[in-house]
């Protein structure tokens, strides 16, 4: 294959996924769009590298390319923001023929297409890995826009669905195969694979006035409560931690901790967010009328730094650390 036939190949594939906004797409030097005057543009970047985030055998080009634009689309989703555009940058590794990485795009244009994300451009490089990193730019009313800053204490903590399907779906895909017929698997296997970023449910909470703080739960409950306690300069207490129901029965197939795997197996892609403690029970109730789900709380933000469980015990950051040893 060569560079320009691809492109040719990759703006089709991505043409539905083109809003009015988008005014010069894949094709030219960079692209052009026009902003909505009455909005604050926010800006998210994040990558999936073969070997670290995925490998070949336990997804598909599609479902790679699904996961690494919702990756990025969740991160939207925190400052209670609508996708606008992105642009993809693809390294294209050993063994990735044309047919893998139009299928990739594919993944990627069928996500794009249905969140109205347009795909603007990117580049193409050879590399020595599949390598996929994707810019998205969003949109948010100044008034809605929610950062990891603003929980105080006494505030009710809570997450948009339940935790750990995706660490149970790697547990299946990749550690214990011989798991996948088990009556969860599926479940567990398409949270993993195919995340859905809860865009509808950021931008629906950042409305309220009462949500002090959002973020994504994208390097697993431990780290992030403790990334969100220390932007708000806060302690915080868990008191409950969700736990899937695929998640629970797999873990319990595979001899493991399934509160483990929803505290630290990330890449669940919920929601977590810090909410007035007098307005949570009236908030998770529309919630719940909204979205046919309920808002989980898990606990409660309190002065002083670090996270614990009742009683003072320290609850170790052990979610996904790229960096970490």
């Amino acid at each position: 294959m060569t560079e320009d036939d691809l492109i040719v190949q990759l703006r089709a594939i991505t043409a539905n996924a083109a809003p009015t906004a988008l005014l010069v797409g894949i094709g030219d030097d960079a692209a052009v769009w026009q902003p909505s005057r009455a909005h604050r543009s926010v800006i998210t970047t994040d990558a999936l590298v073969e070997g670290v985030h995925f490998t070949r055998e336990a997804m598909t080009a599609s479902a790679v390319g699904h996961r690494a634009l919702a990756s990025n689309l969740s991160d939207i989703a925190a400052m209670g923001a609508k996708p606008v555009l992105a642009t993809i940058a693809f390294g294209v590794g050993p063994g990735a023929d044309e047919a893998w990485v139009l299928d990739c795009y594919r993944g990627i244009a069928a996500l794009a297409e249905r969140t109205q994300c347009a795909i603007a451009g990117g580049d193409l490089v050879r590399a020595p890995a599949i390598t996929i990193a994707i810019t998205i730019v969003g949109e948010v009313r100044p008034s809605n826009l929610k950062l990891r800053s603003g929980m105080k204490p006494g505030d009710a903590i809570a997450v948009t669905g339940p935790l750990g399907a995706s660490r149970a779906g790697f547990a299946v895909a990749i550690e214990r195969p011989d798991l996948a017929g088990d009556p969860a698997a599926a479940e567990a296997l398409r949270v993993f694979r195919t995340p859905e970023p809860r865009l509808a449910e950021g931008r629906w909470l950042a409305a309220s006035r009462n949500v002090r703080a959002l973020m994504d739960t994208s390097d697993g409950l431990s780290t992030d409560l403790t990334r969100l306690a220390r932007a708000s300069q806060t302690g915080a207490v868990i008191e409950s931690v969700p736990v899937a129901e695929c998640a629970r029965a797999l873990a319990a197939r595979a001899g493991a901790d399934s509160e483990a795997w929803a505290l630290d197996g990330g890449e669940d892609f919920e929601l977590l967010v810090a909410v007035a403690p007098r307005a949570f029970s009236h908030l998770a109730g529309r919630f719940h009328a909204r979205f046919g789900r309920p808002l989980l709380r898990v606990g409660t933000a309190v002065a002083g730094a670090g996270v614990q469980r009742p009683g003072g015990i320290p609850v170790a950051s052990a979610g996904w650390d790229h960096l970490r040893g």
